[in-house]
């Protein structure tokens, strides 16, 4: 199938949209992350141990702003998008997720990999997250050594703060 300039353009844009994604959030960049979603955006993410389920651009940005705070530090990397175009202004994604998470607080690292399913909406002329999900793949989760000194953490310093966190817990649920 022979794509045009246009179709290669919007592959381009989503790819772009989604790589941004990914250091927003490893960089707890609410400003870069606040235009990424449509209003209605949907958020399931189903992991070893939680699922988190919301609905609402603010809620994504709440979350993700509380998640991903001065007390974790964090890796994301997506590979292999399968990206199709399913209208004029409607495409669908597959990404393979690589990522690495640490809890500072209680020190545990949360190493994986998921399948990221995601719809997106051309709104404006900007391509938008419509839907994200993900079902991991593999999940590890371990206690860090003792003897483990993070040398450099970004979020340390760009994450939210204690003091400015809200609760998100309506929005995980655990698993015993």
């Amino acid at each position: 199938m022979a794509y045009t300039l246009q179709q290669l353009s919007d592959f381009e844009d989503i790819r772009t949209l989604k790589y941004r994604y990914f250091r927003g959030i490893d960089t707890a960049d609410i400003g870069l992350l606040s235009d990424m979603f449509t209003d209605d955006i949907s958020v399931e993410y189903r992991g070893g141990g939680y699922k988190v389920k919301l609905q609402g651009r603010e809620n994504m940005l709440e979350f993700l702003a509380n998640s991903f705070n001065s007390d974790c530090a964090a890796m994301h990397q997506g590979h292999q998008p399968e990206i199709t175009l399913t209208g004029e202004d409607t495409a669908e994604g597959i990404w393979y997720l690589e990522d690495i998470f640490v809890n500072l607080t209680d020190r545990t690292r949360t190493e994986g990999t998921a399948i990221y399913r995601d719809q997106y909406r051309r709104v404006d002329g900007t391509w938008k997250l419509a839907r994200t999900e993900y079902d991991r793949v593999i999940e590890f989760v371990d206690k860090l050594p003792a003897d483990v000194e993070i040398k450099s953490n970004l979020l340390a310093r760009t994450g939210r703060k204690p003091a400015d966190r809200t609760d998100i817990s309506h929005m995980i649920s655990w698993a015993a």
